[in-house]
């Protein structure tokens, strides 16, 4: 697209700042977004741990759990020591 006139001109550059402010917002989210790593207490791993504490204080063994829940021992375990920590604070 070619610039004909002035006017032109100051809209195609209104555009472009316009253009400019937004690619700033997403540069700054992405630069702020965390890359890696567990994302711990959201509301996907509070219910995940929900149901982890529930059938863990019925008695099921950590296997059972992590089967039962579909997750891995290594995270039932972890599920387990977070269920520790938070009972030993009451």
């Amino acid at each position: 697209m070619k610039i004909k006139t002035y006017d032109e001109a100051i809209l195609r550059i209104k555009e472009l700042e316009e253009e400019n402010k937004q690619l700033k917002v997403e540069i700054e989210e992405l630069k702020n977004r965390k890359m890696s790593g567990r994302k711990k207490h959201n509301d996907k791993w509070m219910a995940s741990y929900n149901d982890f504490a529930v059938l863990h204080e019925k008695g099921m063994t950590i296997v059972e759990n992590a089967k039962k829940n579909n997750i891995s021992v290594r995270t039932a375990y972890r599920y387990k020591a977070y269920y520790d920590a938070l009972k030993n604070k009451l």
